[in-house]
């Protein structure tokens, strides 16, 4: 099993902006081999084996391995275009240890915990004189820990745990339990909540007591669907949240009165949802992960530009990389009265490039090509509208735009995708990055936040619900319900301690958090049942697309490259099925 043990130092010197503000530098230098004993032996020293800490944070967030395996193979999305890219993961399709997206998270996350149990073994030889500074930044390294290793245990399951750093290939490892991973985690995050400290001033995405509040919350949610007292960890994720929710003012967060807030651009920033924020410099563009910080406003996208009066610009966004689509599963879950609707998805491009109507295109988008030949469509003008709902053909037609329904992506039969328009679809719109140089480029500067607030009346509905309060998960829930209601609209809103079930749950998860690298945890989490046979029937039911799924992909696999290097390999084991 080959876990390198330290970042590249190029690489953590590139990092160090992101776990600033985007206006202050701090220097960084993490050495490997025996200057590592030298250069941490003084607490000046030892903040660079803290700062790269945070660095592979970024290799998931943000980027496309992460949200592949965080969004992908789930009830919301499929592929883009129904395109073939990462089909083994997406579509589970020929899933093999050999996969590149798996095997790219998994070395990375292993970089991240091996660069934090680096800096917790030897933080007592840091020469810290301060029990306050030494904990703290003893506290950073533990609440990252516990979040790499919960993107560990949940992804690939039960494999090798370690606590100690690691210098080069390891010849034999021996796997662990998810309950054993989870002690390192709650110890981890408990130690981190009574550590850290409310915030950092300019270094606001470093790791703060809300942050590791709202973790741990996470985490013992997860953990009660393990062996052992399920109601214990139920009633210690729903008092964690709950103490977050109830110390909000403290911790100088909240809720934005309107959700569709929650992604303005101007907002992105310090944004105050948030409770842990992987930060990114428009200032500093070498600052981030690889040079390329956020790409997440690209994987969303619809191909707008193949349609009349469209060109790419930086306001529409980049569209080359758009890796998913929306199933109608998820468009379906939105009510009229739910504003998260508009709040995360655009149906409406305006003209940036006049165009004039030609008869076969009029034809294709089934207009009169003898109304519509030679008109002219003006800058400004509206160009493309893609509606979840059903309208008239008739309507269609006569619109001097082009219209596309329900059914022109998704068969009225069965809600599999069609070919026709497979490529322009409602797009989720959380993610886009006006900021950006220019049209062209990739590089986005966009904050990301693993962890915000409105997670917390989730994981206390959720809790409350496995302990049979269905009412008190209903007060939780319409707190969300409430912020998301249109004018007007409250009371039609509200829903009641009957309508709670785990699918209600579930569903409410998705209209408020689709898109945010928690689709995959939430359905693996809360669907164990019936040997992984209620997990693939939630999931072919809603996205008819995905037909390959089996039981066994609830985790994925060990790397190839990683068992190949074990002489224990047989004993280790792969995970099953695969």
């Amino acid at each position: 099993m080959k876990i390198l043990k330290y970042m590249p130092l190029a690489a953590v010197l590139a990092s160090s902006a992101t776990i600033t503000s985007c206006n202050k530098k701090l220097e960084e230098y993490n050495p490997s081999g025996s200057t590592s004993d030298a250069v941490w032996s003084t607490p000046a020293g030892f903040l660079t084996a803290v700062n790269a800490a945070y660095y592979e944070t970024r290799s998931w967030y943000g980027k496309e391995d992460g949200t592949i395996l965080s969004e992908g193979g789930t009830d919301i999305w499929f592929s883009s275009a129904k395109a073939p890219y990462a089909k083994e993961i997406i579509k589970y399709e020929a899933f093999t240890a050999a996969q590149g997206t798996n095997n790219n998270a998994w070395k990375s996350i292993w970089k991240g915990i091996n660069q934090c149990n680096a800096g917790i073994n030897r933080i007592d030889q840091a020469g810290f004189t301060d029990p306050v500074e030494k904990n703290t930044r003893l506290a950073e390294l533990r609440f990252l820990r516990a979040f790499y290793y919960y993107h560990i245990v949940e992804t690939w399951g039960g494999v090798a745990l370690r606590t100690t750093e690691t210098d080069g290939a390891l010849l034999t490892a021996k796997r662990s339990t998810p309950e054993e991973f989870y002690d390192v985690m709650i110890g981890d995050l408990e130690f981190a909540k009574d550590n850290l400290p409310n915030k950092w001033g300019a270094d606001y995405s470093r790791a703060t007591k809300k942050g590791a509040l709202g973790l741990l919350a996470r985490v013992y949610l997860a953990r009660g669907y393990y062996s052992g007292d399920a109601n214990s960890w139920f009633t210690k994720a729903s008092n964690t949240a709950q103490e977050v929710i109830n110390r909000k003012a403290e911790f100088e967060v909240d809720l934005w009165a309107s959700y569709a807030d929650m992604w303005k651009p101007a907002n992105n920033k310090r944004n105050k949802e948030a409770l842990f924020i992987l930060s990114n410099s428009a200032t500093n563009t070498q600052s981030s992960y690889d040079g390329n910080a956020s790409r997440m406003h690209m994987f969303y996208m619809s191909q707008y530009t193949s349609r009349p009066g469209m060109a790419r610009d930086v306001a529409n966004g980049r569209e080359d990389d758009r890796k998913f689509m929306p199933t109608r599963y998820l468009l379906s879950l939105y009510q009229d009265a739910d504003s998260r609707y508009e709040g995360s998805f655009k149906e409406v491009w305006i003209c940036n490039k006049a165009y004039t109507w030609d008869g076969p295109t009029a034809l294709l988008y089934g207009k009169d090509s003898t109304v519509f030949k030679n008109t002219v469509m003006r800058v400004g003008d509206t160009a493309l509208v893609v509606t979840k709902n059903i309208v008239a053909p008739a309507i269609k037609a006569s619109k001097p735009y082009v219209l596309l329904d329900r059914y022109d992506i998704y068969s009225p039969a069965n809600d599999t995708i069609l070919p026709k328009f497979a490529n322009t679809y409602v797009q989720l719109n959380k993610f886009v990055d006006p900021n950006r140089t220019n049209a062209d480029q990739r590089q986005g500067y966009n904050d990301i936040f693993p962890i915000r607030l409105a997670e917390m009346y989730l994981i206390a509905a959720e809790a409350e619900f496995k302990l049979g309060n269905n009412g008190a998960a209903a007060t939780y829930l319409n707190v969300l319900r409430t912020r998301a209601a249109k004018p007007g609209q409250t009371a039609a809103m509200q829903c009641s301690a009957s309508d709670i079930t785990m699918k209600y749950i579930l569903e409410e998860r998705a209209r408020e958090m689709c898109g945010e690298f928690q689709r995959w945890f939430d359905l693996k989490r809360t669907l164990k049942g019936n040997n992984g046979g209620t997990w693939v029937s939630y999931i072919k039911d809603a996205n008819p697309d995905i037909m390959a799924i089996q039981g066994f992909h609830m985790l994925r696999p060990v790397p190839l490259n990683e068992l190949s290097g074990l002489t224990n390999r047989d004993e280790f084991g792969q995970n099953n099925g695969y």
